[in-house]
């Protein structure tokens, strides 16, 4: 067995980009509340789950596996992505025995949505996914949201 630790941020997008981008997290989309910027559809959670998955198993982490100079990730779906590195684990005889997700913002509440995210993530993962949101009453989450993930794989060919 492995662990993997992950972390992801992404900042807010201003006015100019709010029109052309709706605000996922785990898998959730958010209409209603700023989007986050990024190179894919920006969902902070879905990365940290992928970049601990991939540093348990030796793979790297998401910009090896999904580089944003590459333009077939502009705007793609992280819950796929997920899938992606699920299938690319099983590759490489790891299994997700579970993963853990902190998401670090004041808005939106995770708490009312932790329930599809983590149906979503842990389908995608192929193993449990846990999400648990915690607000920092103001200090420092103005600018974005952050997500900090762990995860343990373990050798999928002993199964």
């Amino acid at each position: 067995m492995r662990v993997g630790h992950g972390y992801d941020a992404h900042p807010f997008a201003g006015a100019d980009r709010r029109a052309d981008r709706t605000l996922v997290l785990g898998g959730v989309r958010f209409p209603d509340e700023r989007p986050l910027v990024g190179h894919s559809d920006a969902d902070v959670v879905a990365h940290a789950v992928i970049d601990a998955m991939l540093s348990a198993a030796g793979l790297g982490d998401i910009g090896t596996q999904f580089p944003d100079s590459d333009e077939r990730w502009r705007g793609a779906d992280s819950i796929e992505m997920l899938r992606q590195v699920s299938a690319l684990l099983a590759e490489d005889g790891w299994q997700l025995a579970n993963a853990d997700c902190t998401v670090i913002c004041d808005r939106p509440m995770i708490a009312p949505h932790r329930n599809q995210m983590q149906e979503r993530l842990s389908s995608a993962a192929g193993g449990p996914v846990t999400v648990c949101g915690k607000r920092t009453e103001g200090l420092g989450t103005s600018e974005g949201i952050v997500a900090h993930a762990v995860a343990l794989v373990i050798d999928g060919r002993k199964q």
